[in-house]
């Protein structure tokens, strides 16, 4: 099975040496998404904030491949306070409606650039 690399253009540049996807076969692993802008890379204010920007980055790579929320089957949310949980649920609920997909939800001591919110993905064509 071959792999494809996938970087999107319209998606913020990865901050280290990672690419925003690969897709083996049908399915496709998305590097982790924080809430940066795309166009300045700077990570908006909040958690709810960083949380809206990381799942328009999502869409915007599931978009790259030709897929959308509705082909995502595992998502792993990392958090740097679980206090805001509820909050994120509620945007998670808004990106993801009718069959949700598996999930963990775990709380980091620190995320890169500073960040609140990251959401990584596993979605299948």
């Amino acid at each position: 099975m071959s792999k494809t690399v996938i970087n999107a253009a319209k998606a913020p540049a990865a901050v280290g040496p990672y690419s925003h996807a690969n897709a083996a076969g049908d399915t496709i692993y998305i590097s982790g998404q924080l809430g940066l802008d795309p166009e300045t890379g700077v990570l908006a204010e909040g958690v709810e904030a960083q949380a809206k920007t990381g799942f328009e980055n999502l869409k915007t790579i599931l978009t790259e491949v030709g897929v959308s929320f509705e082909n995502v089957v595992k998502t792993t949310v990392f958090l740097t306070d679980m206090n805001d949980f509820a909050a994120v649920n509620d945007i998670y609920a808004q990106y993801f409606t009718g069959e949700y997909p598996a999930r963990s939800c775990v709380q980091v001591a620190a995320l890169p650039k500073g960040a609140s919110f990251e959401i990584e993905a596993i979605a299948a064509k």
